[in-house]
């Protein structure tokens, strides 16, 4: 299995700790936010190799941070601005195609942190035999607002799924984690040609649950969005413990 990790962004609201730093490098303890997810991955024994998608402004700085790792693949998709980035399911599509990806695939934000492993996670895909989405419940609605927002049958199928609606439908929220089956991953560019989405991640998982099987896991526990410097140092002070 493939993991790739998407790391293109900017992240503007963390200015100026990320004006010239990219966000998944930033020390969360004694460790970058990504040293924190791969660590868990690689736990698992389930990734082959993983594949970080950045931008070229941060480039430079993700390769030095891969240095002696075999198993990372640092990708730069070309943008050098929040107002020219590809959107993320343009860089799932890119990674597809400049690392030849013909496997299952684990995606993620490179941004976010768990209180739980994501073995559970896998270990419910393989389970499944289907992509698969993670969900949690969200009662703030200002939130759910901008959030994917998903509707689950008896058997967690996703009956729907919908990027940041003006009327959420469920209290359901899909944290950007997926794991998406070969097959169902060589669908993204029929996506993009239907119209798919390409800025939120999770519009190719919607987009997919209309066209094929996708299970959502209740998450055990929270994550941790790191979105602006006060949700960042709330972060710090909870790993510190």
């Amino acid at each position: 299995m493939k993991c790739i990790i998407l790391a293109a962004g900017y992240a503007t609201r963390l200015y100026p700790l990320t004006e010239n730093f990219p966000k998944p490098l930033l020390k969360v303890g004694e460790r970058a936010i990504l040293d924190w997810l791969i660590d868990d991955l690689s736990a698992t024994g389930l990734v082959d190799e993983y594949i970080v998608v950045t931008n070229h402004k941060f480039a430079g700085i993700f390769r030095k941070w891969a240095e002696g790792s075999a198993r990372i693949t640092i990708l730069d998709d070309g943008t050098s601005t929040n107002d020219t980035r590809l959107g993320a399911v343009r860089d799932i599509q890119f990674a597809i195609r400049e690392c030849n990806i013909d496997d299952d695939c684990f995606v993620m934000a490179g941004d976010n942190l768990l209180s739980f492993s994501l073995k559970g996670f896998l270990d419910y895909c393989r389970e499944k035999g289907a992509s698969c989405i993670m969900r949690y419940a969200e009662v703030d609605e200002k939130r759910l607002r901008k959030s994917g927002i998903v509707e689950v049958g008896a058997d967690d199928r996703v009956l729907s799924m919908e990027e940041k609606p003006a009327e959420p439908r469920s209290q359901w929220c899909c944290p950007p984690f997926y794991f998406y089956k070969r097959a169902d991953l060589a669908r993204v560019g029929e996506a993009i040609a239907e119209g798919c989405g390409i800025d939120a991640p999770g519009s190719l998982a919607a987009w997919l649950s209309a066209h094929s099987a996708v299970y959502a896991w209740p998450m055990p526990g929270p994550r941790y969005d790191i979105g602006n410097l006060e949700s960042y140092e709330a972060v710090q002070r909870l790993f510190a413990k």
